[in-house]
């Protein structure tokens, strides 16, 4: 940032005729946007968060907001010295946290639990529940998660914060409050560690969780289930389980765009007089009428034998692949000459169409 002073309207994006509303969120926008918690480590956003507190701290006090409209910093001392750590009192008033709860110092929410589970095709299509089971980390009983013997009991008062939970820092004029490091904000150290997890505050358990998957899932989809994550510690809320699903591909059966597809080959006889063939389903085989005169490419529904809930069931698609014979004996052959003999334009449609617009592109 450049050591010039910035003008406190321009620091917060606001007119000099900006009302006290508008001036508390243009302030609460900053405020959290360089706030020292959202930005650990970051000397540059605790500047700008001192910058945007100095000004707020003048232009929402009426008579120093007419100082400063007046004579500028000379009508305000040259800049005032805020207190961050006071300021940080006001900021957590106007935001609570991120969710508007107010943060309570030493609470630590769990992390986030990742679970792949693999299904086959037809539980992803139809839906399944799945019981899985994985190690996850437990609050420890023996110190109820405080990692100290005896637990609460065995909690010390930080020496580095004297239990408030935070410490100051001087810079020049202003005075910045963080959380402190040794005790992250509890006021409170391990004396003694817990004999059963080693001070951790907790212990691998293996968990056993059943999961809804609803029908129609995808691969890759995942599943988020609220609060089923690793515990949180001092009281913070859990983690969440996030259940990453992935469907083995299936031989017969494809997904195209939501649509359970299935490609099945009949002969050209069986195109050209029609027939009734078996197809597969995620019910088992059905019987199905290929009309005479079937085009390669041709698709056919079925009704009620897609992807779905048992009364909601979508539809299924079956695309006839035409296949043409190989290596024909001598009969073979000359029944086909015959054939090609005796067809005419009007029982090959597309080729008669194909033709006339290739007649039409060369001008004849």
């Amino acid at each position: 940032m450049s050591d010039r002073k910035r003008d406190y309207y321009e620091v917060l994006g606001v007119p000099r005729d900006v009302d006290a509303v508008v001036l508390k969120k243009a302030y609460r926008e900053l405020a959290l946007k360089f706030h020292p918690d959202q930005n650990p480590d970051n000397p540059e956003a605790e500047t700008h968060f001192k910058e945007v507190s100095e000004a707020y701290t003048v232009l929402s006090d009426p008579e120093a907001r007419a100082r400063y409209d007046r004579r500028g910093f000379e009508g305000v001392g040259g800049g005032v010295g805020v207190d961050i750590g006071g300021f940080t009192d006001l900021f957590e008033s106007l935001f609570g946290d991120l969710f508007g709860k107010k943060k309570s110092a030493g609470k630590m929410p769990g992390r986030d639990l990742r679970y792949t589970l693999e299904l086959s095709f037809e539980e992803a299509a139809l839906g399944v529940e799945k019981t899985i089971k994985f190690p996850s980390p437990a609050e420890c009983t023996t110190c109820k998660g405080t990692g100290a013997k005896g637990g609460d009991s065995g909690m010390r008062t930080c020496n580095v914060c004297s239990g408030k939970g935070e410490i100051k820092v001087q810079q020049g004029f202003f005075s910045l409050s963080k959380k402190c490091p040794t005790c992250t904000g509890t006021g409170k150290i391990v004396g003694d560690q817990c004999e059963a997890c080693e001070g951790a505050g907790t212990i691998e358990k293996e968990r056993e969780f059943t999961v809804s998957i609803p029908a129609d899932t995808d691969d890759g989809a995942t599943r988020r289930v609220a609060g089923q994550g690793e515990p949180g510690r001092r009281g913070g809320p859990p983690g969440d389980l996030n259940v990453i699903v992935r469907v083995r591909p299936h031989p017969l059966f494809k997904r195209e765009n939501g649509i359970i597809t299935c490609e099945v080959p009949i002969s050209v006889v069986q195109a050209a007089l029609g027939a009734v063939i078996q197809v597969p389903t995620l019910d088992g085989k059905v019987d199905m009428r290929v009309p005479s005169g079937t085009q390669p490419g041709a698709l056919f529904r079925l009704r009620g034998k897609g992807a779905g809930k048992p009364n909601a069931r979508g539809d299924a698609h079956v695309r006839i692949m035409v296949e043409t014979p190989a290596q024909l004996d001598a009969k073979q052959r000359e029944l086909f000459e015959q054939l090609k003999t005796s067809l005419t334009e009007t029982q090959t449609p597309l080729q008669k169409t194909f033709l006339s617009k290739m007649r039409e592109l060369a001008g004849e």
